[in-house]
């Protein structure tokens, strides 16, 4: 077992085909790698069954908490609300649409005692085709953009230490959270682990990242985020 605790956090999302998985798989890895956990459920304004799906979960096991956001406010805001409410000294995440394996936070664990942050990428993304090109094109974009060394910006499973949001503190509301947090990370000097991970196509849903309202915000916040984190630092700092 690690002698850390960890906090484990899902942001959610019209995700009622795979939350219960996804808390089943979590606190059944749990019990066997950590000495304290909590398992954090958001969910981000769903209107589907996810919520009562949640708080059916957290009634069963004290070891899981629920928050409820009224409508839904974005990936990025759903990041935040996990984060800030996590109590743990390690805190993992992953989406909620269950296009990773839970389970493998083991192969993460052993690396958080030589890293700050330990963050997967992708073996293969198990995506439609136009998502792949769409998602390299802004993987690449990203890493240029903002001098970035991650291989997976976008891949959304990572363990990291809490304590890093002592210095750094998170403000975009939409996927752009990604980028932002690990520039900040990145330029903080935080040491970053990469370990690879295996990607699954989606079994029920649809991303909201790809949609056209969504992407124009995306990029709107990109742009506001690489003035603050690049052009204005590279005058001020």
């Amino acid at each position: 077992m690690i002698k850390e605790s960890i906090s484990v956090f899902f942001p959610l999302y019209n995700d009622e085909a795979t939350v219960e998985k996804l808390v089943n798989d979590a606190t059944s890895l749990l019990k066997t790698t950590a000495d304290d956990y909590e398992v954090i459920l958001v969910n981000d304004g769903s209107i589907d069954n996810t919520g009562e799906i949640c708080n059916r979960l957290a009634n069963e096991n004290a070891k899981i908490n629920v928050i409820h956001h009224e409508k839904n406010k974005g990936y990025g805001a759903a990041l935040k609300a996990g984060f800030t409410n996590a109590t743990k000294e390690l805190v993992f995440y992953t989406d909620g649409d269950g296009q990773y394996d839970v389970k493998e936070l083991s192969k993460l664990l052993p690396y958080i005692h030589e890293a700050d942050v330990v963050t997967g990428y992708k073996i293969k993304r198990n995506d439609p085709f136009y998502r792949r090109i769409l998602g390299r094109i802004y993987h690449w974009t990203a890493r240029f953009l903002f001098c970035l060394r991650v291989k997976d910006i976008d891949c959304d499973f990572r363990l990291l230490r809490r304590s890093i949001f002592n210095n750094i503190t998170l403000e975009s509301d939409s996927g752009v959270i990604c980028v932002e947090m690990m520039k900040k990370i990145q330029s903080a000097g935080y040491k970053i682990k990469e370990v690879p991970v295996h990607h699954y196509p989606r079994i029920s849903g649809r991303s909201q990242f790809f949609r056209a309202k969504n992407i124009l915000k995306v990029m709107a916040g990109l742009c506001k985020q690489w003035w603050k984190l690049v052009i204005l630092q590279r005058y001020l700092g």
